[in-house]
Formats: C-alpha cells, sequence, structure tokens
C-alpha cells in the first residue's frame, strides 16, 4: 500500500495538464474560481477512473479510431496550453484565458487529458495489496488518490495565486513559463511514446 501511496503522489504531484490549468486559473482568477474549476477536474478524474475500472476506457480505446482521434485531440491541446505558455514573454501565464474556466471546463479537461488515463490506468491495475478482496481494494484506492489528489491541486492552486502576488522580475518570469512549457512538452512526449 505505501508504493501506491507514493505512486499516487508522484503521478499526481509532477506536472500535467491539471495541476498547470489550476494554478493558471488561481493565478488569472482567483481562489473562488479556482475552487470552482478543480471541482471540475476532480468530477472528471473521478469519471476518468470509473472509466478504466468500469472497463469502459478499455473498450473505446480498444478502437484504433476513436483512440487516435482523443489522443490527436488530447496532444492538439497540450501543444496548444504549452504555446500559450512558452510565448507569455515576460509574464507569468501558467494558462490565460478571458473568461473564467468553471466546472464544466475542469471536467471537459480531464475528459480528453491522456494524464488522467495513463495514471488512473497505472494506479487501478497495478499495485495490487488486496489480492482475495479486489472490491475493497477499488475502493480503497479511490479514498486514497483522492485524499493525495485533492491537497495537491489545491497546492497548485495556492501556488498559483502566491507566484502573481510575488511580482517576479520579467527574466525570472519567462525562465519560469519555459519550464512550465516545457514540462506540458514533456507531457505530450510521454503520451506519443506510450501510444506507440
Amino acid at each position: 500500500m505505501i508504493s501506491f501511496f507514493l505512486a499516487v503522489f508522484f503521478l499526481v504531484i509532477t506536472p500535467g495538464p491539471g495541476v498547470l490549468s489550476t494554478a493558471g486559473v488561481g493565478s488569472a482568477f482567483g481562489r473562488a474560481a479556482g475552487i470552482r474549476y478543480v471541482t471540475g477536474l476532480f468530477v472528471g478524474n473521478n469519471l476518468v477512473a470509473l472509466a478504466v475500472v468500469s472497463g469502459l476506457a478499455a473498450i473505446v480505446l480498444a478502437v484504433p479510431v476513436v483512440r487516435n482521434i482523443l489522443l490527436v485531440l488530447s496532444l492538439v491541446y497540450l501543444l496548444y496550453l504549452a504555446f500559450r505558455i512558452a510565448t507569455a514573454g515576460a509574464k507569468i501565464a501558467f494558462i490565460e484565458s478571458a473568461r473564467q474556466p468553471g466546472i464544466f471546463a475542469g471536467i471537459a479537461l480531464q475528459l480528453i487529458n491522456p494524464k488522467a488515463y495513463a495514471v488512473n490506468t497505472t494506479l487501478f491495475t497495478g499495485f495490487p495489496f488486496f489480492a482475495d478482496a479486489l472490491a475493497w481494494e477499488t475502493i480503497l484506492k479511490f479514498a486514497l488518490l483522492n485524499a493525495i489528489w485533492i491537497p495537491v491541486h489545491f497546492i497548485w492552486l495556492t501556488a498559483g495565486i502566491m507566484v502573481k502576488q510575488l511580482n517576479l522580475a520579467p527574466n525570472i518570469q519567462f525562465r519560469i513559463n519555459l519550464l512550465m512549457a516545457t514540462a506540458m512538452l514533456a507531457v505530450v512526449a510521454l503520451a506519443l511514446f506510450a501510444n506507440f
């Protein structure tokens, strides 16, 4: 169970579309909008986890055309986010938007987020600790996953709010943008590697 806990922590805390966009919403729109967005991400992530556990994701993703369409949509979106971050110049821009993203935006992001599928598949198909009680193991995995997922996303939300308040020098903000864009490109590379 300890290995599962550590895997959840490291898989959830690493930069991906969910945590980076959470920081961006916090930076651009503040705590209230960030909480609404994280609520959507939470619902979306649990829907993805349910799809993985029920086998629905495996059935849908087993159809090569559907799998490729979803992969292309998610990769294009991730490349777009990386481009927006990298070209923000000397102003920190985790993810900028003219309109506050809400609950639905969070759900929609998770449903096309390749990291959400990869993480949930890894966590729910690996790390067995109750070999004779799969139902209890699955329930406990959901509980542990969410017990880590929620605070990690609120840490990223707070980081987004705080970074904006720090008023960092333009060259530092530019470097942060490049680092975040590179992290998004790494997610794209990992998604491509996992599918080919």
